[in-house]
C-alpha cells in the first residue's frame, strides 16, 4: 500500500468535507442536530445498541446530505439550462435525504422518549 498517495486520498476527502461544511446550510443544520443528539445521548447514558443505532442514524443522513450535494454539483456542472431530468435528479437525491431525516427523528422519538418518560 502506497501510503502517500492514501494520505493524499484522505486529504482529499476532508478537503470535500470541508467545503460542504463551508457552503451547504443543510448540511451544517444535519451536523448541528447531530451534535445535540449525541450530547442528549450522553446525558442520558443511552445503552450500546441505542448508541450504535444512533451513530448509524446521523451517519446515514450527513453521507446522503453529501451525496446530495455531489449529485447537484455535477447536475450544474453538466447543464446551467432547465431539463427535467436534470431536476429528477436533484428532486430525488433531495428526496433521499428527506426520507433519511424523518426516519432519524423516528428513530430519535424511540430511543429518547423512554428516558424522557422517567423522568
Amino acid at each position: 500500500m502506497n501510503w502517500q498517495k492514501e494520505k493524499k486520498r484522505f486529504a482529499c476527502a476532508w478537503a470535500g468535507m470541508r467545503t460542504a461544511i463551508k457552503e451547504e446550510e443543510h448540511l451544517r443544520v444535519h451536523i448541528a442536530l447531530a451534535v445535540v443528539a449525541i450530547a442528549a445521548a450522553a446525558v442520558v447514558r443511552i445503552s450500546k445498541w441505542e448508541w450504535l443505532i444512533l451513530l448509524l442514524t446521523v451517519g446515514s443522513v450527513i453521507t446522503l446530505e453529501l451525496i446530495n450535494t455531489a449529485i447537484e454539483r455535477v447536475v450544474n456542472l453538466v447543464t446551467t439550462d432547465f431539463h427535467p431530468l436534470a431536476k429528477a435528479a436533484k428532486d430525488i437525491a433531495a428526496a433521499a435525504v428527506l426520507f433519511a431525516a424523518i426516519v432519524a427523528v423516528a428513530i430519535g422519538i424511540i430511543i429518547f422518549l423512554p428516558y424522557m418518560i422517567d423522568k
